[in-house]
């Protein structure tokens, strides 16, 4: 059974980490939207192709229109919050009561 805890926890330690590094590509493409960048550049592509399918989705299904502030990100932020601390802590828990 130990076994299970410590796969639990690792799952919740890789997921933490996503999460994580997912968030500093967000914070990255918001900086990147205050400046004019390269679009052929490969970084700001790859930061583009990681953030607009799920800002589209979100913009797509809330509708919430501000002017010149786009609101997609800070609902990133709180599910990513979200996830971090009801998903990730369960599975923390859940891996301590098998090992």
């Amino acid at each position: 059974m130990f076994a299970i805890g410590y796969f639990l926890k690792a799952v919740a330690h890789v997921l933490d980490y996503a999460l994580t590094i997912y968030m500093w590509i967000v914070i990255a493409k918001v900086v990147l939207s205050w400046v004019n960048p390269d679009p052929y550049n490969p970084i700001v592509r790859i930061i583009n192709s990681a953030t607009d399918p799920l800002f589209y989705q979100i913009r797509k299904r809330i509708p919430v229109n501000l002017g010149m502030l786009d609101i997609s990100p800070i609902i990133v932020f709180l599910a990513i919050y979200f996830i971090q601390i009801f998903v990730v802590s369960s599975l923390f828990h859940l891996a301590r009561t098998f090992v």
